[in-house]
């Protein structure tokens, strides 16, 4: 009912910058908060940021916090992920996600999302 897709990861060196981006298509009518997770192999899929349907709400795992930049654009359906000083320990598989229920009282936790991307690969070298 709702896809969405993940764009604009790579490798990129330490201290750099990049922006995701994510197109939902579908019914996008019945998006409200959207948010970023992301996964390294072995681990589990770890909460970075979300934002509320008008964006003017955002919410941020510590370890990101004031290095990362969560934004969307509801004209274009899309939401952004803009990372700068990028770390090492950064690199991971992110995904966006999607929460159809007005009310999301738990952002940090998977199960609070209904639709997933299949993931961008972010690599930080040092």
């Amino acid at each position: 009912q709702v896809h969405l897709v993940e764009s604009g990861g790579g490798l990129v060196q330490a201290g750099d910058s990049l922006r995701l981006s994510c197109a939902a298509s579908g019914r996008t009518s019945s998006v409200y908060a959207m948010g970023w997770f992301r996964q390294t192999p072995g681990k589990e899929r770890e909460f970075v940021a979300v934002i509320s349907r008008n964006g003017g709400r955002t919410y941020y795992a510590d370890s990101v916090k004031g290095r990362f930049t969560i934004s969307r654009d509801n004209a274009k359906n899309t939401v952004y992920l803009q990372m700068n000083s990028l770390k090492p320990e950064d690199t991971a598989v992110y995904y966006c996600a999607a929460g159809t229920n007005v009310l999301v009282v738990l952002p940090q936790y998977k199960d609070q999302y209904d639709y997933w991307g299949q993931g961008t690969q972010v690599t930080v070298s040092s």
